[in-house]
């Protein structure tokens, strides 16, 4: 795994890990506008999504938050 130093508010002094996703079409171009309107990378829309994911299934679940 090849990690590298993000560049991110919440990720500044945590190495990141390069990961590499398949889009179907029509949700790549929802990301890319919603990108586009917030003024952000397409890489930001789909981490600030992950992360609403990992916290609200946290919430239904009680699971423990991993750290980042």
């Amino acid at each position: 795994m090849k990690k590298t130093r993000g560049s991110g508010k919440n990720m500044q002094s945590t190495p990141a890990v390069r990961a590499s996703i398949s889009f179907p079409p029509a949700l790549y171009e929802t990301l890319e506008e919603i990108a586009k309107q917030k003024k952000v990378s397409l890489a930001w829309v789909v981490r600030d999504a992950a992360e609403k994911y990992v916290a609200e299934r946290t919430l239904s679940t009680g699971e423990k938050t991993p750290k980042t």
